[in-house]
C-alpha cells in the first residue's frame, strides 16, 4: 500500500469491494491504552476517509470535558486490514484513526500524535527508536 493518501484511500475502497466488506471498525485508544471502536458501514467509508467521523470526546477517558467534547476520528488508510476471524461473507475490516479537533488540528492527548511527536523529538536528537515484540507466557503444571 502506498503512503500517498489518495492511493491508499483508493486501495481501501477497492479492497472493500473485492472482498465483500460490509462494516469498518474505526479504532483508536484512550490515554490509558484501552481500544475504542466506532463502526461504520462500507457506504459511509468514502466520506469518513475524506472528512473523518465525529464523536463525543467526553465519553472517552482523558479526552475532553463536556463543554469541549466534539472530536473527529480521522481514519489512516495505511492501517487498513480485514479482520481474519470474521466470516468471509459480509466481512469486517478495521482502520486505526488519528484524533483531531473539528478544525482539523491534532488532539494532543491522542496516543498516535504523542508517539509521532516523540519520534520526531528523538530523530531531532539523532536517536533511532527501535522496538521489538516479546512474547511471554506462564506455564502452570
Amino acid at each position: 500500500m502506498s503512503d500517498d493518501p489518495s492511493e491508499s484511500r483508493a486501495y481501501v475502497l477497492q479492497t472493500c469491494r473485492e472482498h465483500d466488506v460490509k462494516f469498518i471498525r474505526l479504532w483508536f485508544s484512550d490515554i490509558l491504552g484501552s481500544l475504542k471502536s466506532v463502526a461504520i458501514t462500507v457506504e459511509e467509508l468514502p466520506e469518513a476517509l475524506e472528512e473523518g467521523v465525529g464523536f463525543d470526546g467526553s465519553s472517552i477517558e482523558g479526552f475532553a470535558r463536556i463543554d469541549e467534547s466534539d472530536m473527529m476520528a480521522m481514519p489512516d488508510p495505511t492501517t487498513f486490514a480485514i479482520l481474519p476471524w470474521r466470516p468471509t461473507e459480509r466481512r469486517v475490516a478495521r482502520i486505526f484513526c488519528d484524533i483531531t479537533h473539528p478544525d482539523g488540528s491534532s488532539f494532543e492527548g491522542d496516543p498516535r500524535f504523542v508517539l509521532r511527536r516523540n519520534l520526531q523529538r528523538a530523530a531531532d536528537l539523532h536517536y533511532t527508536f527501535y522496538v521489538g515484540p516479546e512474547l511471554e507466557y506462564f506455564y502452570f503444571a
